[in-house]
């Protein structure tokens, strides 16, 4: 096959492994905080976000890594068995559980999704048992707050591991996260930040 020119490729690397996406051009490197305003329908699209004043398709590139390596998002780790926890991921976005559910359970979680957080606890007072549970803040009628307060108010859900989502991070939300009891505070599109603190919550938690 005889090739001519050069072509475009967004190459990300982890270790001695990489992976690269085609693409027609690279137009400019912006760095910037994205509003992501309409989900995607298509698999590997986040949605549409306003870049540099012109509507632009972002790519979700956590459907693609796992393509190149099945193992991607998981731990190098391969001296211990790989144990499966269970996660429950509560938020009222299907856009977010359909974004967040795959990449979690790349990494070794089975995952049970809620709609609400009242949902989430009806889950548990039915007897579900959960290793973490993964909730949004930004919640209609309960929100994340409320349901971590009413989970370290019930003795049998009390020692579940919290972990908050919101789109916004301030100070204040994360100091009023501490007061009612979560574990760890991430933000919505920080991926490695949410594995990174569920593995300190499901695994290293637990070794101690």
């Amino acid at each position: 096959m005889k090739c001519e020119g050069a072509q475009a490729l967004l190459v990300f690397s982890d270790g001695a492994r990489s992976m690269a996406l085609v693409v027609d051009e690279i137009v400019d490197i912006v760095e910037d905080r994205l509003d992501i305003q309409v989900g995607g329908d298509d698999s590997g699209v986040l949605g549409s976000a306003i870049v540099k004043g012109q509507a632009t398709e972002i790519i979700d590139v956590g459907h693609f890594l796992p393509l190149a390596f099945e193992d991607w998002f998981r731990s190098k780790d391969q001296t211990k068995p790989a144990v499966r926890r269970s996660l429950l991921l509560v938020d009222d976005s299907p856009f977010f559980r359909n974004m967040l559910s795959p990449v979690l359970q790349a990494v070794g979680y089975d995952v049970t999704v809620a709609a609400s957080a009242a949902e989430a606890l009806a889950m548990f007072k039915d007897g579900r048992e959960f290793d973490v549970v993964v909730t949004d803040i930004e919640m209609p009628e309960m929100d994340g707050f409320e349901l971590a307060e009413r989970l370290r108010a019930d003795p049998a859900t009390a020692e579940v591991p919290v972990i908050a989502l919101s789109s916004m991070v301030s100070l204040e939300a994360v100091e009023r996260g501490r007061q009612v009891g979560f574990h760890d505070y991430v933000a919505k599109f920080d991926r490695q930040g949410l594995i990174a603190a569920l593995k300190e919550q499901t695994d290293v938690g637990r070794a101690a």
